[in-house]
């Protein structure tokens, strides 16, 4: 299949999928337009061109990942650039409260998705971390393809609210 055929095909449902990522309009149609070049550039790789949506999905994750990390230096780059400040480099107590911080995320992340019910976890590992095709995942779930995006959305949400909870009392 073509590329613009595919792009057009598939991009409203990865541009919703990025707002969720990224959390704004704004980067979402930023992360949207650097995915969709980067996929041309490696549509070589492409081995299925049914696989597109996810594949171009993951491609935006990647994008709105590295955005994030360059937000989170952001600080730091300005700090860096006022005169006579920014000098001093940060100790190893730094490196290790941030590794910290990442442990306990990964872990409350976890815990979240562990204590998600079933239907909402299998359709929530299935798309959102493995990347499975809503097709394929509906197939495998045994469900109509309106239902397993009500479970995701479901899941999605539950797993946000078991987030914010943990988070607020921090």
């Amino acid at each position: 299949m073509e590329f613009e055929s595919l792009v057009n095909q598939h991009k409203d449902a990865v541009y919703r999928q990025m707002l969720r990522v990224c959390g704004n309009r704004e980067d979402a149609e930023d992360v949207l337009a650097g995915a969709m070049l980067r996929a041309w550039r490696h549509m070589d790789q492409l081995e299925d061109g049914r696989a597109f949506r996810s594949w171009l999905t993951q491609i935006g994750r990647r994008v709105c990942w590295r955005l994030k990390d360059r937000e989170a230096l952001m600080p730091l780059l300005q700090l860096s650039a006022m005169p006579g400040e920014g000098e001093r480099i940060p100790g190893p107590e730094t490196a290790m409260e941030e590794a910290i911080d990442g442990k306990r995320m990964k872990g409350l992340l976890r815990d979240a998705l562990d204590a998600l019910p079933e239907p909402y976890r299998e359709v929530y590992r299935m798309r959102d971390l493995d990347g499975v095709p809503g097709e394929e995942a509906a197939r495998r779930l045994g469900v109509t393809v309106a239902s397993m995006k009500s479970r995701l959305h479901r899941a999605r949400a539950l797993l946000r609210a078991q987030l914010d909870k943990e988070l607020q009392r921090g």
